[in-house]
Order: C-alpha cells, then structure tokens, then sequence
C-alpha cells in the first residue's frame, strides 16, 4: 500500500495569513497579501485542486490513499474534506481544521469529530502561512490548546503538527515535549521532516535545533511526514533532490525509519516536480533502507498510525 500522509484540496483559496489573505488567481497562481505567486502549475483558468485533480494524481503515480490535511493559508475547508471522504472513503482520510482562539472553536470541534467523524486534528503553527502568523504569542502548551490535547488523547485523535521553519517562533520543540509528557498516549504527527534546513546545511545552530525536533521520534507516539522536502531543497539542488535524501538518511538513523512516512504537500509541491516524481523520489532515489523499511515509509507506518482502512 502507498499512502501520501500530506495532501491538500480546495476549490477557491480562502485564507488568511499573517501575511495577508490568499486568493485563488488564473493559471496556477495566487495572491498572498499583496504578493502574486505561482502557487501550482498553470493547468486550470482558475487556481484550484479539487479532489478529482488530487485522485487523478494519485492514479498517475499509483497511489492508493492519501490523507485530506488542512491550514489556515487554504482556509478553512472542514466541509469540503468531509465531503471528498464521504464520496471516496477508500482513498481519503481527512483532519479537521480548528482555530484554537476562536470564539466557536469547541463548537467546531464537536462539529468534526462528532459530525463529520474526524480522526485527525491538523495544526499548521508556523509563522508564514499558520497560527503563529495570526497570532504572535501563540504556544502549543497555552491554555487555549490544553483542552484540544485533552480531548484528542482521550478520544483517540491523531494531532498533526506543522511547526514550521527551524528557528522560529512556532519551532517550538519544547512545548510539545511538555505535551507529550502531560499526554502520553496520544499520537503525534509532525510535518515536513521538521523542515530541514536543507538550503543551510553549514549553520550548525538550525541544525541542531532540527536534531532536537527529531529526537522527539524517540517518544513511542511521535511520527514524522516527509512531504515538502524538494520545496526546501530546491534554492539548492535540482531532482533528485540529494541533500534532502540526506536528511531522511540522518532521521532514519536517530529514530529509525518506522517513524517516517511519505507525503507530497501537493498541491503546492507540484510547482517543483509532477506526482510521480515526489513518489519516485523517496521510492526509488532514495537506497538505503531495507525493503520491509522502504514499505512502512512509502504506506505502511501511514495507514497505521492514521488507521486507515486495508485496501
């Protein structure tokens, strides 16, 4: 089984950023505040990734399921993602997106885990296009997220986290150790391999602010995706995207390779390389783990820590 532990979809850009909002625009590109950028490729006459575009992607490259996640630059979709699981539920899972600081934030959370039967709560925390971004001063560990902690590990939820680039404001490694300690059975999820400063491999200061995030894979309920890399990579190096394969190699030896799933973070990766590509480059450019190892990062260690149904 092939599984993409990281992927998006939406019919119009609706977010909000500490940036700015973000808009859909024509032919792959987008408005983030005030900047135009080239979002995706240029397929459509307007910006959008529905998933019939995101199914069509997996078929091509032969992927079998993927899990629907959410942040505050799409906006907010719990909606649509209910809606594409409902149609496909042999291909889709899908995370709820919450506002923490929202006046309705406990309404939308009963909303999508007691309505909608959402089973992961995605976080995207990070300064650029999340919560941090939006709010300054927002720590995992405040009181407004204490009862989201709480209610996910009594209930069994995932909580998937996107913490941003090393050495910022929402790099915060320490809160979720704190986390972890006060929630010992909930899972745990962190986006993008811990971003990697892929493009700064000689600043050893982000280096081993990265090694620490790592280490919480060491916690017997601490998972990371590896989607976004070639994003990180590309200032760089062009495909196969060596320096990133790097990373995943260095993260397989401190906490083993059963603690790392593959993702794409598509649609916006597409911008870097098709979808058989971001496949390939794990699957097939990446040699050093043993085939049982390769199987559990390409699909295996996904469907189980999301529980996503054989098949």
């Amino acid at each position: 089984m092939i599984v993409d532990a990281h992927a998006h979809i939406f019919h119009e850009l609706h977010g909000l950023t500490g940036q700015g909002a973000t808009r859909s625009l024509a032919y792959g590109k987008a408005l983030l505040g005030e900047q135009t950028f080239q979002m995706t490729p240029p397929m459509m006459d307007r910006t959008a990734f529905p998933p019939e575009a995101l199914l069509a992607n997996m078929d091509w490259a032969g992927v079998d399921k993927t899990v629907l996640l959410q942040g505050s630059y799409y906006g907010e979709a719990n909606a649509t993602v209910a809606e594409a699981v409902r149609r496909w539920p042999d291909r889709f899972a899908g995370a709820a997106f919450i506002d923490p600081r929202a006046s309705d934030a406990r309404e939308t959370f009963l909303r999508c885990v007691e309505d909608y039967g959402f089973r992961i709560l995605k976080f995207e925390i990070s300064v650029g296009t999340g919560l941090v971004g939006l709010y300054p001063d927002l720590r995992l560990d405040e009181d407004s997220m204490a009862w989201i902690w709480a209610e996910a590990e009594q209930r069994g939820l995932v909580m998937t986290l996107d913490l941003g680039a090393v050495g910022s404001a929402s790099y915060q490694t320490e809160a979720v150790q704190a986390m972890l300690a006060r929630h010992p059975r909930l899972r745990v999820v962190i986006c993008h391999l811990a971003q990697p400063p892929v493009a700064r491999g000689s600043d050893a200061k982000l280096d081993q602010l990265w090694v620490e995030q790592i280490g919480l894979g060491m916690h017997p309920n601490v998972w990371f995706d590896l989607s976004a890399l070639p994003a990180y990579a590309a200032a760089v190096e062009a495909y196969p995207y060596p320096r990133a394969c790097e990373y995943i190699r260095r993260a397989a030896e401190l906490i083993g390779a059963g603690k790392l799933m593959w993702g794409t973070d598509a649609p916006g990766l597409l911008a870097h390389a098709n979808y058989p590509q971001l496949l390939a480059f794990v699957r097939d450019h990446f040699s050093t783990l043993a085939p049982n190892e390769l199987a559990g990062v390409m699909g295996e260690t996904a469907a189980r820590v999301y529980g996503l149904p054989p098949g």
